[in-house]
């Protein structure tokens, strides 16, 4: 039975960190890899440098990264009210503004951060939905600013197709009509999410490194 993105999370809160460290392969490496990746000085004459994070959830990632940039200025935005208050639990004394609400309809503003990162969040949205999101995202970003993309990846087109298809399957087996988004992963192949990158207005895009089907990816303008 397909679950609500929020919901489906919420639901499994309690058990969420140590899922996402022990059952992806490489989960630990690729949380510390990714918070490498980050800048740990700001790009102009602000104090502090400032870092999206799109789909915090509980802020693996901001664990490894805070060891580094302890003093960094963290936007994270995701569905969850749970997860955001198991977030800011972890860190009471960072400099966070947390945001309740969809990356798709949230404004990032224009010029704003340094640097921005997802971690295995955006493997459940469209070519079509990610086209305009990474648009707003380059925006966003300063001079010089890039994007951290870590997330898996279908094997091959043929599984793209078929990750969409079993989910359309799903969502008309159960009446589901509405816009709202269910979780189910649907991830694009890694050159197909580079492309959209490229369309977005990123001009280097480069694959880091991989463990599996999880992939580090840099796009910078």
């Amino acid at each position: 039975m397909l679950e609500k993105m929020d919901v489906f999370f919420e639901n499994r809160l309690d058990t969420y960190d140590d899922h996402m460290r022990e059952s992806i392969e490489g989960a630990r490496k690729f949380y510390r890899f990714t918070a490498e990746m980050l800048p740990i000085k700001p790009t102009s004459d602000q104090t502090k440098v400032r870092i999206l994070d799109l789909g915090c959830g509980t802020g693996l990632e901001l664990e490894d990264y805070f060891a580094l940039c302890g003093e960094a200025d963290i936007t994270g935005i995701d569905l969850s009210a749970a997860m955001l208050h198991a977030l800011s639990a972890k860190f009471p004394d960072r400099t966070l503004h947390l945001i309740q609400g969809s990356y798709f309809d949230v404004p990032f503003g224009e010029r704003v951060y340094d640097a921005a990162v997802s971690v295995e969040s955006l493997h459940h949205f469209t070519k079509e939905e990610k086209l305009p999101l990474y648009q707003k995202l380059a925006s966003a970003l300063k001079p010089n600013g890039y994007f951290i993309l870590t997330d898996y990846f279908a094997e091959s087109e043929e599984k793209e197709t078929e990750y969409f298809e079993t989910l359309k399957a799903l969502k008309e087996e159960q009446h589901i009509t509405d816009n709202a988004f269910y979780h189910y992963d649907t991830p694009l192949t890694v050159a197909h999410e580079i492309q959209i990158l490229h369309a977005a207005g990123f001009e280097d895009v480069q694959i880091l490194k991989n463990w599996g089907a999880t992939y580090t990816v840099r796009a910078a303008l």
